[in-house]
């Protein structure tokens, strides 16, 4: 195994991959991070979006026993889990985690009221994402995202290598140097399963109640908390 990137070596790793080949520098990433950890100290926290399903297809060629989270709010569309169902016939091998909050929607309901997600996203997001994803990373020394520059202002900065300030540890982006048009391209030219709502104007597809269509050009996360000024579920923010 090769040396585990720290805090101090994090930024000069990042500038190290070549991103002239066909994934753009992700396959290169994705062999670096299963060298520098094993597979009991690197998780995927996917989404099973486009970009998930990209970053899947890379992982299983490089680790076939992956261990995969998927933060389960219990308020996804039933199209992403039916995605998920088809992802886990297609790649068995992989160790696929849905992690689901501690406390249930109906809890949630009596501490803090209905439809908390209306009144206090940040917080809904905080109990059913941002809490079940520290309580996955407290046994991992690095976690994988699917995060691209192009999607968000927020993103455009996004290294391969990123010293996680929220969860202490070391977030690998494979996929910054993607656009929509590259997702798109690999995974129909591999003929891999995808959310189906992709094809219903959702390029961002999250929990149903915080996630709308996009019908006009623009940020692809435009559909999510649409009329808010939240644009971030908090697991990429400090």
């Amino acid at each position: 195994m090769s040396t585990t990137v720290t805090y101090e070596n994090w930024r000069s790793i990042s500038g190290t991959f070549p991103i002239e080949d066909e994934t753009k520098g992700a396959r290169a990433v994705l062999e670096w991070a299963y060298n520098s950890y094993s597979k009991n100290q690197i998780v995927y926290a996917s989404s099973f979006g486009a970009e998930a399903i990209v970053l899947i297809d890379l992982i299983q060629q490089v680790e076939p026993h992956a261990h995969i989270v998927f933060l389960d709010t219990g308020l996804h569309f039933l199209e992403t889990y039916d995605v998920i169902d088809k992802i886990e016939a297609r790649f068995p091998s992989l160790r696929i985690e849905r992690k689901q909050p501690a406390i249930t929607l109906e809890d949630q309901a009596a501490q803090y009221g209905s439809a908390l997600w209306k009144r206090e996203p940040n917080k809904c997001c905080e109990l059913r994402k941002v809490i079940p994803l520290r309580e996955t990373l407290v046994t991992k020394q690095a976690w994988i995202s699917g995060l691209r520059r192009e999607q968000s202002p927020n993103r455009a900065n996004t290294e391969f290598i990123n010293r996680d300030e929220k969860f202490k540890n070391v977030k690998i982006c494979p996929l910054i140097h993607w656009t929509w048009d590259d997702v798109w391209s690999h995974i129909r030219k591999n003929d891999l399963p995808y959310n189906i709502l992709h094809d219903q104007q959702y390029p961002s597809i999250g929990c149903f109640p915080c996630t709308q269509q996009v019908l006009a050009d623009g940020d692809s996360r435009a559909g999510r908390w649409a009329g808010s000024s939240k644009t971030e579920c908090g697991l990429h923010t400090r």
